[in-house]
């Protein structure tokens, strides 16, 4: 994934012709920046790494919507295109619109790396790009870049790359980059981009040369040196020291899940990170309230159980006995005094009756104003005691934001499908 990462900050100061269209430049400078290239290749394969190697079509297809909108909303000044813009932004069903622009082919990296068979790859990659990209061309783009990624990364040598390029795609490969280069225009469709992206890739002799080589095309350059650049990776691999000057240029957010591709993960990243999928789900409840988006927040929750996945949470010291928080974080284990009894605390709504509140991270729990003890727990344990408890009503997600209320006929939805009858809590 750094491959294409690299190629889009690279290439950015280059578009439009920037660059003389020469393969002599500095690789990094004051006027690089990454781009939409860089943040739709993360949002997929966030996307994907959520919803796991096995997962069927329609969920990733799903996960993939919902993370390509997450992320462009962090983002939203990252260059996207004009038809992009209005789905990500502007439109209320975010439905296909037949584009066969290079977008499907530039975030699809993720993909060439995740799955353990070429059909596999096919697979997932057509669903990335059908999201929104589902015009022959736009799949095509998609599936022969994961597809070359995969072959690459597994070993084939260059020339049986080629070979299956040509034998299952009709991209003509069979010219030179000086050719190309003398006859590039700036045009942002796939049938385009494709086979410059594969004829930089296949002249080149190094993951640095394969991007210089895209670069000096001209035109659509961050795009071009990130595809390219995907393809070179898993063939060449990137070196250290490309990888670190990188670094400046990618948010904190963006990296964590750049380190998760890889197996990177710090031992510092937030316990709450995959919650975001719950915050995504209620958006999608506010902005329709209907079964499918309510049976999608119930999923959503109940795969974060399955993943023993964890909550901010206050607790109340029920006996009053004197301890010192004062140096605490959130998420921390205390020394218990046998004489402390701590329980999951309580809210009340307008009418009096007591809620157990499901915080998703540490923002939404600081929203409110709170002196208890907080204290990582298990979403599995607190949708428990909401449901056990007999002076309790249910469970409330983020009360202090855009919340949810979970009554306990919900909430049993969620038990049946547990496997096994009593939660309890990993911090007891």
């Amino acid at each position: 994934m750094y491959g294409a990462i690299i190629g889009d900050i690279v290439g950015s100061r280059f578009e439009f012709d920037r660059g003389g269209k020469k393969k002599d430049f500095r690789l990094f400078t004051k006027y690089n920046h990454f781009t939409d290239d860089t943040v739709m290749t993360v949002a997929v394969a966030d996307a994907l790494l959520y919803s796991g190697k096995d997962a069927d079509i329609e969920t990733i297809k799903k996960n993939v919507i919902n993370s390509m909108v997450h992320w462009a909303k962090k983002y939203p000044n990252a260059g996207y295109g004009g038809r992009f813009y209005q789905w990500l932004f502007h439109t209320k069903e975010r439905k296909p619109y037949g584009s066969f622009g290079n977008g499907s082919a530039m975030r699809v990296s993720a993909v060439g790396w995740l799955y353990d068979s070429l059909e596999r790859t096919s697979e997932v990659a057509r669903a990335t790009a059908e999201v929104t990209h589902n015009h022959p061309e736009g799949v095509k783009g998609a599936t022969c870049t994961a597809e070359v990624i995969f072959l690459a990364r597994t070993g084939l040598d260059k020339e049986n790359i080629r070979e299956y390029v040509e034998e299952h795609y009709d991209y003509d490969i069979n010219t030179t980059v000086d050719q190309l280069r003398t006859k590039h225009e700036h045009i942002e469709s796939c049938q385009d981009s494709m086979p410059k992206e594969r004829v930089s890739f296949f002249e080149g002799d190094s993951y640095e040369d394969v991007i210089r080589n895209a670069v000096s095309l001209g035109g659509d350059t961050d795009t071009l040196a990130a595809i390219a650049g995907a393809m070179a990776e898993a063939y060449y691999g990137i070196s250290v020291e490309l990888v670190a000057q990188s670094a400046d240029y990618i948010p904190a957010d963006l990296q964590k899940v750049i380190n998760r591709l890889y197996g990177l993960n710090e031992e510092t990243e937030s316990p709450y990170e995959d919650n975001i999928y719950i915050k995504q789900a209620i958006d999608e409840i506010y902005k329709e309230y209907n079964i499918d988006t309510l049976d999608l927040l119930l999923k959503v929750i109940l795969k974060r159980i399955e993943d023993q996945g964890t909550a901010p949470t206050p607790m109340v010291n029920v006996n009053n006995v004197q301890i010192d928080v004062s140096n605490l974080k959130l998420g921390e284990s205390i020394t218990m005094d046998q004489d402390l009894r701590l329980k999951v605390d309580t809210m009340k709504d307008g009418d009096g009756k007591l809620w157990i509140p499901l915080f998703t991270d540490e923002e939404e729990i600081y929203k409110g104003e709170t002196t208890n003890i907080i204290f990582e727990t298990s979403i599995d344990f607190l949708i428990g005691s909401a449901f056990s408890d007999p002076e309790v009503e249910g469970l409330v997600i983020n009360p202090f934001g855009q919340s949810f209320a979970m009554p306990k006929n919900l909430i049993k939805i969620i038990l049946d499908n547990i496997d096994h009858s009593s939660p309890t809590n990993g911090n007891e």
